[in-house]
């Protein structure tokens, strides 16, 4: 059977508008290509409709380091798409789809706030082709890309709109310092004045508030060794993570815990803390790692709160890398079950570079894993007492984002949220506290009896 032919993109004038067709029977109304004969359009679309795949849902994921959109269909279907500039867009055409209500939804779900798309136009380029316009905030790197089924999802397109220079890694934590600095003078009655660090230096000069509006504000003891720590809250976006018997998603609760380990450790002047994501989107397994090692982390915490077969498992882990096998059968299941993400949360494979690939699949260095034990047995001592404990010792299993070579990493998870009991503590916020409280006080031990090597001091 041969190939059904792909449409040809035609020439777009500079408002994206399409050209027309040959012959005299067409003309453009509101930039999208109609037919001339209202009758022959009528047919050809019924009969395109017939057989067209279904919209199943539409979902857009903005944050700063790239905004994705997902059109979840019935049936796996074709794709082009070319970028254009003054104005910056990006064009998608997808055969086989017409528009209807729920694509139409795309349009509402694209928020003032997103930092890449400006709005979303679509409209029948012919009949059987539906365009997609992305009008554009700033230039781009589209990635276009179709996703098989899994989990909860049927066939999914993504497009994800990277931007054009990737902002770097020390600059994304100077805007988090910066942010939840003038947050926590707003929340004191303080004027925020200027806190944090400015990109010429790279290094943050941090002032405290006493408390009260009309205290004076004052510098904190000097400290010549910044602490760099990269809290990682697992899953985001397209991936809820581990869902419980109310509905909690695992994906909230751990950015909830990571955002109040991040103002507890930050309260200190010699702490800085990278969020690997700050908000609900997705953040690929190897991503997560490149970004702990572009801030030049000197400890990666995962934040989970996964799920088990059996309901009536409980209690707090932590987990290490293994290189040789996982020390138990649910520590290989849990390390199996976590390094699924990419398939849920969406990733293309053509973006991997070899450098991920080597972080990924290379053999950890016995000095890692020593490190990462040393912490994960203070972190377990502090977590038990919040609550159980699953394992009495720290399990060894080869979770893919605890394979950074130089970094200490531990991966926590800080409940069963399976556990109808422990799944409502998850969703208390004073028991969020009490976790996020336990693993800031274990970093700080950790810090206290196995300091950091010299570097990053302050000018």
């Amino acid at each position: 059977m041969s190939e059904r032919p792909r449409p040809r993109v035609s020439a777009l004038t500079a408002s994206a508008a399409p050209s027309p067709g040959p012959g005299p029977a067409c003309r453009r109304r509101r930039g999208f290509l109609t037919s001339g004969s209202a009758a022959g359009a009528a047919l050809l679309l019924d009969l395109r409709r017939a057989n067209a795949a279904i919209v199943a849902a539409v979902r857009v994921w903005p944050s700063e380091d790239y905004t994705r959109v997902t059109i979840e269909l019935d049936e796996a279907i074709d794709h082009t798409h070319f970028t254009m500039g003054q104005p910056d867009r990006v064009v998608v055409d997808l055969p086989g789809i017409t528009v209807d209500a729920a694509l139409r939804d795309l349009v509402a779900k694209v928020v003032p706030s997103d930092p890449y798309i400006e709005r979303v136009r679509m409209g029948q380029f012919n009949p059987e082709t539906m365009r997609l316009v992305f009008d554009l905030k700033q230039r781009v790197k589209p990635q276009v890309f179709t996703l098989d089924p899994v989990g909860p999802y049927r066939h999914r397109l993504v497009i994800d709109l990277y931007p054009s220079q990737p902002p770097d890694g020390i600059d994304l934590l100077i805007a988090q310092l910066e942010a939840a600095a003038i947050m926590r003078g707003i929340a004191a009655g303080d004027d925020p004045g200027v806190v944090g660090a400015t990109p010429a230096n790279r290094t943050p000069a941090l002032t405290a508030s006493a408390s009260g509006p009309n205290a004076p504000r004052r510098r904190k003891t000097p400290v010549t060794r910044l602490i760099t720590v990269a809290l990682d809250p697992g899953h985001g976006g397209e991936d809820p993570g581990a869902i419980g018997p109310r509905g909690t998603r695992e994906k909230d609760v751990v950015l909830a815990i990571s955002a109040r380990v991040k103002a507890k450790l930050e309260q200190e002047a010699n702490y800085r803390v990278f969020l690997t994501r700050d908000r609900d989107f997705y953040v690929p397994l190897s991503t997560r790692v490149s970004k702990a090692r572009a801030v030049n982390a000197d400890l990666f915490v995962s934040v989970h709160a996964d799920a088990f077969t059996r309901p009536a498992a409980r209690g707090s882990s932590v987990f290490v890398l293994s290189d040789r096998g996982a020390s138990s059968v649910e520590a290989r299941w849990l390390a199996n079950r976590e390094n699924r993400a990419d398939k849920i949360g969406g990733v293309s494979l053509k973006t991997r570079n070899r450098e991920a690939a080597r972080m990924l699949m290379s053999m950890m260095t016995a000095s890692q894993i020593r490190d990462s034990t040393r912490l994960g047995d203070i972190m377990l001592a502090r977590l038990g007492d919040v609550g159980d404990l699953h394992k009495p010792r720290v399990e060894q299993a080869g979770f893919a984002v605890l394979k950074a070579p130089d970094i200490p990493s531990i991966l926590i998870e800080t409940a069963f949220i399976s556990n109808p009991q422990e799944e409502m503590k998850l969703r208390n916020p004073r028991h969020q506290d009490r976790i996020a409280e336990a693993i800031a006080t274990g970093i700080r031990d950790y810090f206290r009896k196995h300091p950091p090597a010299a570097r990053n001091r302050l000018i």
